[in-house]
């Protein structure tokens, strides 16, 4: 007999026991969340992490629409001092995170999360936490794209990317700021140092672009990176490293979608027949925020044409 053909009083009972589990469960997890970082901003509840992802994502689908027939905004010194500043984010997060990890003694094979006060313990947790504001702010990334109109930018590699890592982030922050978490961040904060000195240095306009020829190589880094995490989380499951196991898993099955994702940017940026150039600069599926030829000649500010000048505050 199947649940449709059972008696109402039973169904009712499945339905509330089914109920009962999600609510215990619920609270179990909220008993063994990390309770240092219970009190830090937007580590209360997950609802001010999932509403600003939401609204990035609104901001992908509405910001072109809003942009259709104004002039793509000049935003030159903006971004030099966005990605320049983002280089010295990531700089302070890996240096924390090295720091950190070097003075506790963590192991790069295994470490399990300490839940301790511990001085290098809390450091470790605070540039973890850095590291997930990071992902935040990174949605400035897409929001200068539109304001720029450089939507074919806008790529499903880059919104997954920019999207999911803020969200999941929140997760990994919650529960494990601390223990194998810190490979995979301090690796990333490294790469994100390289990749955001190219972006500031291609938002000096075109006269620089002959001496970056190595953008293709910043993809292969973060190619070889997402290799690199499932080789070492492979080996922490091989040794059965006490963090959480479907952790692993999903972090391994995560790695893969980027691998497949930044191999079919490779490709297509590097390995089929070219196009004719039309004056964009692109890197790690996400067109460096920089200023390209047919800017120079066409200078916006604020939404507004000025032709043979300068917008205001370059």
């Amino acid at each position: 007999m199947g649940l449709l053909d059972s008696e109402p009083g039973s169904v009712l009972s499945v339905v509330s026991t089914a109920l009962n589990d999600t609510v215990e469960f619920y609270r179990w997890t909220w008993s063994i969340a990390d309770k240092r970082v219970e009190n830090w901003p937007l580590m209360q509840s997950p609802w001010p992490t999932l509403s600003i992802s939401t609204l990035y994502l609104l901001f992908v689908w509405l910001g072109p629409k809003w942009m259709k027939d104004r002039e793509p905004f000049q935003m030159r010194l903006v971004l030099i001092i966005y990605n320049f500043g983002m280089v010295l984010l990531n700089l302070f997060i890996f240096r924390e995170l090295f720091m950190g990890s070097y003075n506790a003694g963590y192991s790069y094979i295994c470490q399990s999360v300490d839940y301790s006060n511990n001085v290098n313990e809390v450091r470790i947790a605070a540039a973890l936490w850095w590291y997930f504001v990071s992902k935040g702010v990174e949605y400035l990334d897409t929001v200068f794209f539109i304001l720029r109109k450089k939507n074919n930018q806008v790529s499903f590699l880059h919104v997954y990317h920019h999207c999911t890592m803020f969200t999941l982030w929140w997760i990994g922050i919650k529960w494990v700021a601390g223990g194998q978490a810190f490979f995979g961040a301090q690796m990333n904060s490294f790469i994100h140092v390289i990749m955001y000195s190219y972006y500031g240095l291609t938002a000096f306009g075109p006269w620089i672009q002959k001496y970056l020829w190595w953008k293709r190589y910043l993809t292969m880094l973060q190619l070889i990176q997402f290799h690199v995490t499932i080789g070492h989380t492979a080996l922490s499951l091989y040794t059965d490293c006490p963090f959480p196991k479907w952790m692993h898993w999903a972090l391994i099955a995560y790695a893969i979608s980027f691998i497949f994702l930044f191999l079919n940017f490779y490709v297509r940026t590097y390995k089929e027949p070219k196009k004719p150039k039309t004056g964009k600069t692109a890197v790690n599926g996400i067109s460096a925020n920089g200023v390209n030829k047919s800017e120079k000649q066409l200078v916006i500010e604020n939404g507004k044409k000025h032709k043979n000048g300068k917008a205001k505050g370059e």
